[in-house]
């Protein structure tokens, strides 16, 4: 199984970037997992002109990862608990996870995943976001080999 997690990150924090990294060592015992950290000119740019610009930007950087099982997570998308969460491991070989800004995504954007799931109905940033779903990718891949974590 081979997932992807998309970030949009302006800069780094060390102590949360040691969270994600011991996340990421400890999911790649029944997975391979890459952290793909996308932020370009555009959209910064579009970050101070406003919702609708800031939403085009995402789209645009993300639209050319959409390959394999794409699950976006937006504020607008379905709550589900730590073992609806380890369903998404079924079946799927390739799954990319696409986090979402403050606005979320467009709504074209949206439909062109396989699933749209919300963390939370706070805002997140990014950094923290990515914390929280690797924790969930780790509980749900445990939930998946029986693994003891989850209890």
């Amino acid at each position: 199984m081979n997932i992807k997690v998309f970030s949009i990150e302006k800069s780094s924090n060390k102590t949360i970037d040691v969270l994600n990294k011991e996340y990421i060592k400890m999911i790649s015992k029944n997975a391979s997992i890459e952290d793909i950290v996308v932020f370009n000119k555009q959209i910064a740019l579009a970050q101070t002109k406003g919702e609708k610009e800031a939403r085009d930007s995402y789209t645009k950087a993300y639209e050319t990862h959409l390959k394999g099982y794409n699950i976006a997570l937006d504020v607008e998308g379905k709550q589900c608990d730590s073992f609806e969460f380890s369903e998404i491991f079924d079946n799927a070989m390739n799954i990319n996870f696409f986090i979402g800004g403050a606005y979320g995504f467009d709504k074209e954007f949206l439909s062109k995943t396989q699933k749209v799931i919300s963390l939370s109905k706070l805002t997140y940033a990014h950094k923290i976001a990515k914390v929280v779903l690797y924790e969930q990718i780790y509980r749900g891949l445990c939930i998946k080999n029986n693994h003891p974590y989850h209890k």
